[in-house]
């Protein structure tokens, strides 16, 4: 009978990253649990994560045999303003976990939104795409409206495009346009692969601008599209053979190019 480290590579797996991928819980928390005492392997206690585990391996948690993990599946979910993005918040402000429909299977964010921002946010169910589309490296765009109030200098938004650094922090090209002016208001575009933190309302600052709003509408291939607030919905399996990096898109790409967007 196989074990739960059955979609594991033949060369084996982190024991962690397999508890992780069963959709139990975040891979830190797994590492937690195996650290606490709670998992066994092959009917032994396990004191260390630091363990490599294949497909014949016998993994349970507090007693309970681990699940096989599931296909990677993705959402997308527009974030309302006000909601943060971590599983809890010790301040007791609602979080997007509390206000996911029912239903859903433990998902984790792509990335994250501050309390502020709204728009596009991608949930899955494997933590290992997760990271892996979090990962500048991946080259996803990232693209956001921003509503800022003061003056706007052009010139200056052009010159982000090769880069700029802050208080020693170095944020690579940005390409930042003017949509519109609206008296002492305006609206930007902003395109950007590595979304440090706050790096959108921190290079703005520095050009003397103040955020009041932020909305992300797209992520890589995956738009806001008429999503309102609130509001959930699961992209097409097919989609994500498309769309997702190796190893996680186990079918062979079409010959034809794939769509740039998915929109609904």
């Amino acid at each position: 009978m196989s074990g739960p480290g059955q979609a594991a590579e033949k060369r084996g797996e982190r024991i962690a990253k397999v508890i992780a991928r069963s959709g139990l819980c975040s891979r830190r928390a797994a590492e937690a649990l195996i650290l606490g005492g709670h998992v066994t392997l092959n009917g032994k206690v396990l004191e260390s994560p630091a363990v490599t585990v294949g497909s014949e391996d016998q993994i349970r948690v507090d007693g309970k045999q681990l699940a096989a993990p599931e296909p990677p599946r993705l959402w997308r979910y527009h974030k309302s303003p006000g909601l943060v993005t971590t599983t809890s918040d010790p301040q007791g402000r609602p979080t997007i976990f509390a206000r996911l429909p029912a239903g859903l299977p433990r998902v984790v964010t792509i990335g994250r939104l501050d309390i502020t921002t709204e728009g596009l946010l991608l949930l899955t169910n494997d933590g290992g795409l997760a990271r892996a589309l979090e990962l500048p490296k991946t080259g996803w765009l990232r693209r956001y409206r921003v509503r800022v109030h003061g003056v706007v200098d052009e010139d200056r938004l052009a010159r982000l495009a090769g880069g700029i650094t802050l208080d020693g922090i170095r944020y690579r090209g940005i390409d930042a346009r003017l949509e519109r002016r609206q008296g002492t208001n305006a609206w930007i575009s902003m395109a950007l692969r590595e979304g440090k933190h706050r790096e959108v309302k921190t290079v703005l600052a520095a050009m003397g601008l103040e955020v009041t709003r932020l909305i992300r509408t797209s992520f890589g291939p995956f738009s806001l599209g008429a999503l309102t607030r609130g509001e959930v919905e699961e992209v097409p399996r097919r989609v994500l053979r498309e769309q997702l990096p190796a190893p996680f898109n186990t079918a062979r790409r079409p010959e034809r190019e794939p769509h740039a967007h998915y929109r609904r």
